[in-house]
Parts: C-alpha cells; structure tokens; sequence
C-alpha cells in the first residue's frame, strides 16, 4: 500500500512534463494514420485545444507518465486514442471522456518499447480530429520483467485504492488497480518461459450514474496501473468497473471526497 500511495503522490504532485521534445518524422505513423485510426489527413497539432506531456527521455520504460491537459475553456474532448508509434501493438489505449473531465487533465503510465512518438489522436465534441505528441526515448519496456513474482500477482490482483485531493476549484482524483498487465513479451524470472498476455482490456469509471471516462486497452499500459485526473465532484460515490482478458471482473464502489 505504501507503495501505491508513494506512486499517486509523484503523479499528483509532478509538474507538467513538457519538454522540448516534439513529435519527429515517422514512416510508421504515417502508415498507421490510414491503416490503424482510419484517417486520410493528418490530424492538427494545437496545443491551445490538447497538449501531451511526456518525458524526453524516460526513467523506467515500463512506467513511462503520459499527460493529457487543455487550457481552460477548450472545446470538449468526448474520444482519444493513444499511440505509441514504434510499440509492438501501436494502439495503447481508447478512452471515452464525460463532461465532469473538462477541461482535460489526466494521467496514465504507459510501456514504450523502442524511441517513438507517443501521440494522442482526440476527437472534440463537434467531430472535428486534433493530435497532440511527443518525442519519448526509451527502450525495452513492453519486454520489461514484472516487478513481482506470480504468487504475489494472484495475492492482489484486482485490488484498487482510490484517493482524492483538491487543487483549486477542482478535485483531483487518483485510481490504482494492482494487476500485472502482462504484456506477453515477458519471462518468468524463475522458469525463464514467456508469460501469456493477461492485461486489464476493459475499465470504466462513474461518478454516481454519470461517467466519468472509460478505457479500451492493450499490452501498452503499465503493470498495476495508475490514473490520475481532474473532475469536478457532485459528491456522489465513483463506482470502477475493471475487466482483463482472462475474464476476470472487479467493481468497487469509494467514496469520491475520500482521502
């Protein structure tokens, strides 16, 4: 738990990541952009609608921190998908947003396997497509081995804390779920055999009956996950729902002015 308290307070408390380091020229994406999104132009970068923070070069590439932000009064994000160019399985993450995450402020740790552009392709509420990304040096962390042995992962997987703190008129929430997210490029540490894939594909967060976002995933997104956002509290309880590809399905209801 100490550890999972010591994670959400770096997220909480780290300043934006933006570095100087802006999407690069990329065959892959440009291949991707048609054959993966489903888009023939490219998508416009403006920062004054969505920004991307994300270091220049990663501590860990396992846990690599990926933040979406909008100044005040953007117009509405209701989609993004995430990308990491150069990953095996480019696609990251799908998310839906409601309203109460308005203006965008959210985070997740993402894999990244090779130096690639990390990118999130939104959609606003009028339709229209916009793109923000950066430039992440990292290598490895798709193949990265898992920070517990397999007893400890069936001990715990599933568990979740949920913590909220305040930063001006907003509530900052922070959900982490303890699951390996296996990435299927992984060995045992004791067996040396690869792991299967197993990873969280399915989370949905609601405050009371309204939504809050919700998260399509791959092998992408870090072992025992951790997001953290802005949303503006009615005060009614968040409910997650969380499934993974073994079938596996947990609910957990938290009280949202918990702290």
């Amino acid at each position: 738990m100490r550890l999972w308290l010591t994670l959400g307070a770096v997220l909480l408390a780290a300043p934006a990541l933006a570095q100087d380091n802006p999407l690069q020229p990329s065959p892959t994406w440009d291949d991707l952009r048609v054959s993966v999104i489903g888009l023939e132009a490219e998508p416009p970068v403006d920062p004054a609608v969505l920004d991307l923070d994300a270091p220049m070069r990663a501590h860990e590439a396992a846990i690599v921190p990926i933040r979406l932000t909008q100044p005040a009064h953007a117009p509405a994000v209701t989609a993004t998908t995430l990308v990491i160019d150069e990953n095996p399985a480019p696609v990251a993450a799908e998310y839906t947003f409601g309203q109460a995450l308005m203006p965008l402020d959210f985070e997740v740790r993402v894999r990244v396997d090779s130096y690639s552009d990390v990118r999130a392709i939104a959609t606003l509420a009028n339709g229209a497509p916009v793109m923000a990304g950066r430039f992440v040096k990292a290598a490895g962390g798709c193949s990265a081995p898992a920070g517990k042995d397999m007893a400890a992962v069936k001990d715990t997987m599933g568990q979740m804390r949920w913590r909220t703190a305040i930063e001006g008129d907003r509530s900052i929430g922070t959900l982490m779920i303890r699951h390996p997210n296996f990435s299927g490029l992984q060995r045992d540490q004791v067996t040396l055999l690869n792991i299967p894939a197993h990873f969280i594909d399915r989370l949905e967060v609601r405050q009371g009956e309204e939504l809050l976002f919700t998260m399509a995933a791959g092998i992408s997104v870090s072992e025992d996950p951790v997001f953290r956002f802005a949303f503006d509290s009615d005060g009614q309880p968040i409910h997650v729902h969380v499934e993974d590809t073994e079938g596996n399905i947990w609910d957990q209801t938290f009280d949202s002015v918990s702290g």
